[in-house]
């Protein structure tokens, strides 16, 4: 080919008439779209975990913030009965009581089922005595004072009563959550990490490949901005192809894990639901992915190019 027709040539591929050919590869056949797309279908999935852990800890939170449990700790079925009437009745004569429920020793005896097991007698007959409970809903937050008054009170009416902040059973499950959600932070960060990686050697090594057309191209007055944009407008497509790819993948596995985990009946995790801002949250994944490829492909392109001339 003679020089006017190379630096022709060259100059096509940097003006938009083959800008694919500077990048040789077909969209969705490299290896890039498809890293970018594991990278962001797992970062959905690690927000989604941290956002549902959220979920369930305010909604926990706020459902105990007010709740006491009245335990009473008597042999004597007959006087365990008398002292949870009088506690009772003691409690709806405080002022800041919200509600009072008495559990039925038919709900205790079936809490307690797996550990003591079911026969033709109930647990609450058996030869280990069970307490009797109480429910108990406090207007605010259960602070120590507000314990020590209710234990003074029921001390007059049920010496064998046991107070006990609800919240304070579950400390060891708020702290589990928050260890798992900065877990799901780090995990967010190490693959936004990992992203960023992958995208500056795909760049760099374009760049190694096309190296001689560039030569011609900046031959031809063609500047740095004009090639960055090449190179950008190359990787941001990759990278909106294989974010959609990893966000569908994503919510095929977050709906899946959503209605094995409500199959469980369990609560608290039916309290971890994911709601319509959640999913706009998850939605902007995608979208941070592809403008840190582009940010991250054009700040390597043009750092690479004034190494190189």
């Amino acid at each position: 080919m003679k020089l006017p027709a190379l630096l022709a040539h060259g100059w096509r591929r940097i003006s938009g008439i083959g800008e694919a050919e500077l990048v040789p590869q077909a969209r969705l056949s490299g290896p890039m779209p498809w890293v970018i797309a594991i990278m962001v279908a797992l970062t959905v999935i690690a927000s989604a975990a941290g956002l549902a852990l959220r979920n369930t800890a305010q909604a926990a939170a706020a459902e105990l913030e007010g709740g006491i449990t009245v335990q009473i700790v008597e042999a004597s079925p007959e006087a365990r009965r008398a002292q949870a009437q009088a506690s009772v009745e003691k409690l709806r004569e405080m002022a800041g009581v919200v509600s009072i429920r008495l559990v039925p020793e038919e709900e205790v005896d079936t809490l307690i089922e797996p550990w003591l097991g079911s026969g033709g007698e109930t647990a609450s007959d058996a030869d280990i005595p069970v307490p009797a409970l109480i429910d108990v809903r406090l207007d605010g937050t259960v602070t120590p004072g507000s314990l020590a008054e209710t234990q003074a009170a029921l001390a007059e009416v049920a010496p064998a009563a046991r107070i006990d902040a609800q919240s304070t059973w579950l400390e060891p499950v708020f702290d589990a959550i928050e260890s798992l959600q900065w877990l799901a932070i780090a995990l967010i960060v190490l693959l936004t990490m990992a992203l960023a990686a992958a995208v500056l050697l795909a760049a760099r090594t374009a760049l190694g490949t096309n190296r001689d057309t560039i030569e011609i191209v900046h031959l031809l007055g063609g500047t740095d901005t004009q090639i960055a944009r090449v190179f950008q407008r190359s990787i941001g497509v990759d990278a909106a192809g294989g974010g959609a790819v990893g966000m569908v993948l994503a919510v095929v596995v977050i709906l899946f894990l959503g209605r094995r985990f409500a199959g469980l009946g369990a609560g608290m995790v039916d309290q971890g639901a994911l709601g319509w801002a959640d999913w706009l949250l998850l939605a902007l994944v995608p979208v941070a992915a592809v403008v840190l490829a582009t940010v991250t492909a054009r700040l390597t392109v043009m750092h690479t190019l004034r190494k190189m001339l």
